[in-house]
Formats: structure tokens, sequence, C-alpha cells
């Protein structure tokens, strides 16, 4: 069975850094797509960012130039590396995969979520 386990959230205060791993294990093939969303309380989740298989990324506008989303393959990790983060950006941070599984189906999956509080 495929997990993704997500970790480093935490508070910090406006201005401060954090980043994210999100770890998948279980029986996987392959991982195409790679995604950080965001929900903040009262609100939609929305996409912060994602990088596909070969590297290409994408950026919400309300983090680009702050945020840098990674990836290593081999750990079958993605990062979100968070830098001059505003309150605003506070909320449940969740990673999302296109992963195919061992039965050669391509399924996507969803991480439990890290909490990020950011304080002003």
């Amino acid at each position: 069975q495929v997990q993704l386990v997500e970790s480093g959230g935490g508070l910090v205060q406006a201005g401060g850094s954090l980043r994210l791993s999100c770890a998948a294990s279980g029986r996987i093939l392959s991982i195409n797509t790679m995604y950080w969303y965001r929900q903040a309380p009262g609100t939609q989740r929305e996409l912060v960012a994602r990088i596909t298989m070969g590297g290409i990324t994408n950026y919400a506008d309300s983090v680009k130039g702050r945020f840098t989303i990674s990836r290593d393959n081999a750990k079958k990790t993605v990062y979100l590396q968070m830098s001059s983060l505003k309150p605003e950006d506070t909320g449940v941070y969740y990673c999302n995969e296109d992963i195919m599984d061992g039965n050669l189906r391509f399924q996507n999956y969803w991480g439990q979520g890290t909490q990020v509080t950011v304080s002003s």
C-alpha cells in the first residue's frame, strides 16, 4: 500500500524559513508529478507548487520567489523550501502525487498534512 508522510511543519516567526518533506513508501514503480497544496482555516485547498518527473516546476503567484519545490527520485521524496514566510502562509500543507503502483495503475495519493504556523 502506498503512503505519503509529510514532515517539517511547525511554528515560525514571519520572515523565517521552514523545509517540508514528503516521503513516499510502498509498492511504487514510478512517481510522475508531485504537488504541494495548502489549506488555511475556512478556505479551499490551494495548489502551492508542483514539479514534474523531468524537474519542471510551477508556483502559485503568492509564493513565487519565496518557495522552492524539489525532488529526490531515489528517495521518493519531494521537498518544499519556504523562505521569507508570511502570516498568510499559515495552514496545513499537503503533498500529493501521481504514482504508478505495483499493479501498474496510476493513482493520485494525498499525505496526511503538516501544520505550518507563521506568527507576526
